[in-house]
């Protein structure tokens, strides 16, 4: 392993990289609106639900019962149409993400003892989101039939109970933004590191400088070196700017060390590095080579459980999850963010990510021996 020749090209990479206008807010400020942008929309957490409410028994108690929803700072009340026809057509059209039917013989019911009827109609085409909005409003109608029992049964009585005493660890807020940003992170180095290493090796070939490259001492070792060091160091200061970004400006609170994590972040790069010279080597165009990145990408995302839990993906897939770099170094930046976990935890993924990282890097340099042969 000759360094010089390795120093050399890295230099010359660096001198490419910069001399070119367009590449230079992409190094640098694409990942800010990136993390910007995803931090604030993929979030989903439920702050304003629009509710329309047709009450047809118009008692005392129906008001109270609507009373219960306009009074949680969750709930707005928008619409009262005069129909339960009108009432589906604002669930229908988006207008209200809740429609609440009273039955007209409400207040009788509850008078005698009897259980009252409420149609709660949610738009179901995003299912997590109408899981989330019925069981806000399963909360509010538990508290109101509360409120009801002790007013048609104001006896004190006496029944056992559980104490149960709730406590969410890592995350007491149940902030969507923590579990996500983290991610986020994660997924935007990959991507970047992705794009501009699967077009290093094209680069050369469509400048017509590869047979130049052929043609000097230089090793494919030292080649490949070459061509991923600049990257590396890239794609390091990218992910400190963007991790700085989201401690400091989405107050994502980072319990663990930094220096495991730039350890994990590099067997990571080591990985998605890899994959991109592998896309590089095996590219005869920069088009091609962009087409396969993305061809890439979204199966990795996918498959890696940023948003989906992988236990619930059928057991084939899940042992496909395996070949996956972004599925550990999740669990590893999201374990030293939010709970704080040292190599005693994590091991298991740093051996995970090294292993991969030197396949794929192996795979990448024989793969470019054979194309100087």
């Amino acid at each position: 392993m000759n360094w010089l020749r390795i120093r050399e090209l890295v230099r010359k990479e660096f001198i490419e990289l910069f001399r070119d206008r367009k590449n230079r807010p992409l190094l640098i400020i694409a990942p800010l609106v990136q993390i910007l942008v995803f931090g604030y929309v993929v979030n989903f957490d439920i702050n304003n639900i629009q509710v329309a409410v047709f009450d047809q028994a118009r008692t005392n108690e129906s008001r109270e019962f609507i009373e219960a929803f306009s009074s949680n700072k969750i709930f707005r009340i928008t619409h009262f149409p005069e129909s339960e026809k009108a009432l589906g057509r604002l669930v229908m059209d988006n207008k209200v993400d809740i429609g609440i039917n009273i039955a007209p013989d409400m207040s009788e019911k509850m008078k005698k003892g009897n259980t009252a009827d409420v149609q709660i109609i949610a738009d179901g085409c995003m299912s997590n989101m109408a899981f989330i909005r019925i069981s806000y409003t399963v909360m509010v109608l538990d508290q109101y039939n509360r409120m009801m029992m002790k007013r048609i049964y104001p006896q004190n009585m006496q029944f056992a109970q559980v104490d149960m005493r709730l406590r969410q660890w890592y995350n007491p807020n149940i902030n969507s933004r923590h579990f996500f940003v983290p991610g986020i992170v994660a997924f935007l180095i990959m991507l970047l590191s992705l794009l501009f290493t699967s077009i290093a090796i094209i680069r050369e070939k469509e400048s017509g400088t590869m047979e130049q490259v052929i043609v000097t001492p230089i090793k494919s070792s030292e080649f490949i070196m070459g061509k991923t060091i600049p990257f590396i160091i890239i794609s390091l200061i990218q992910m400190w700017i963007v991790i700085a970004f989201a401690k400091y400006w989405f107050d994502v609170p980072m319990a663990g060390s930094a220096w495991l994590l730039f350890a994990a972040s590099i067997l990571f790069l080591l990985s998605s590095l890899g994959m991109g010279l592998f896309i590089s080597t095996v590219s005869r165009t920069q088009q091609q080579a962009m087409m396969s990145t993305f061809f890439v990408v979204l199966p990795v995302f996918m498959l890696s459980g940023f948003v989906f839990p992988i236990s619930n993906m059928p057991e084939p897939v899940q042992w496909l999850t395996y070949l996956n770099p972004l599925r550990y170094f999740l669990v590893i930046i999201r374990g030293i963010f939010l709970k704080g976990v040292g190599i005693e935890v994590l091991w298991k993924q740093f051996l995970a990510l090294g292993i991969l990282g030197l396949i794929l890097f192996a795979s990448a340099t024989l793969r470019f021996h054979k194309r100087l042969d």
